[in-house]
């Protein structure tokens, strides 16, 4: 197994008269054995992010920077590497809205054999792992619930036994005992030497099962640290936000908006938001070099 290394990638989408920068200078580091949160408000560009590393962005979109996978670099890579070395093989995807990803014409039971077929698996494994029964597999896609459809989708990820698993939102639609039966799978792939990137809005999902935590904001990563730590004892305000949002929490929304990703500030992006912004903020923070890192003038 090898190590996914991402150093400094921006994503960038042209569009007439404006450009939408979706992900600036990501850099991140995710090695077997681990699973990593990125977390963030809807639009902060983590999907792109996942996107980009699996050759998934429109024609408009612009990449910079580097994403290695071992000896493959993801952004310059071909369709056609990707889709026979990399895609299911090496880094698995669970995407959001899974139902949309299924062929309407065929059924579950025969999408997860043929991934089966091309990625060498073991179709049964995948549909036990994630408690999928062999009626819910002889539906087709419009039969099956939100909740069922998404663990299709997680079988079809898991199917040909990825080192990587990306995880978009992979909990929205399932009860509160198919989410934890999740995670615990999750959680067994990493302990048993696999690497996780979870993508999510829940929070006690990422503190259940993250090793590290990535708090993404305007298409930044502001905030990475020890689970426990950025949860228990976040360091740039929007983290803090985030989680006194949380029900157990205060429960106080972060007031204002995000900046809009065709007029990003100079400075620190969540600045208009922040309480604590002095004029130092009109300068671009960035991440110190530690393992708790943030990118703020104003520390909490």
């Amino acid at each position: 197994m090898v190590n996914l290394e991402i150093d400094r990638l921006s994503v960038r989408f042209a569009l007439p008269g404006a450009t939408v920068n979706a992900v600036s200078d990501v850099s991140l580091r995710i090695r077997p054995g681990e699973c990593v949160a990125l977390v963030g408000e809807s639009g902060c560009g983590k999907t792109v992010l996942a996107s980009a590393l699996l050759g998934f962005l429109p024609g408009n979109a612009e990449t910079r920077g580097s994403a290695r996978l071992g000896d493959t670099e993801l952004l310059t890579a071909t369709d056609h590497e990707l889709a026979t070395h990399v895609r299911g093989r090496q880094i698995g995807l669970i995407p959001q809205s899974p139902a949309s990803h299924l062929t309407p014409v065929r059924t579950a039971r025969s999408q997860l054999e043929e991934a089966a077929r091309v990625l060498q698996g073991d179709a049964d494994v995948a549909a036990q792992r994630t408690g999928l029964k062999p009626e819910h597999l002889d539906r087709y896609p419009h039969e099956l619930s939100g909740g069922m459809a998404q663990r299709v989708a997680n079988a079809l990820a898991l199917v040909g036994e990825p080192w990587l698993l990306i995880a978009d939102e992979p909990t929205t639609g399932l009860d509160r005992e198919l989410v934890d039966g999740l995670l615990d799978e999750f959680r067994r792939m990493v302990d048993d030497g696999r690497a996780v990137l979870l993508i999510t809005h829940d929070l006690a999902a990422a503190q259940r099962i993250a090793d590290r935590i990535a708090v993404m904001y305007a298409g930044r990563i502001v905030e990475i640290g020890p689970a426990a730590g950025v949860l228990g004892d976040a360091r740039h305000p929007y983290s803090r936000g985030l989680v006194d949002a949380l029900p157990d929490r205060a429960f106080r929304p972060i007031p204002g908006r995000p900046p809009l990703l065709t007029n990003l500030p100079d400075g620190c992006a969540f600045a208009p938001r922040c309480d604590q912004a002095t004029a130092i903020c009109e300068e671009r923070p960035v991440l110190t070099d530690d393992p708790h890192a943030v990118a703020c003038h104003q520390p909490c």
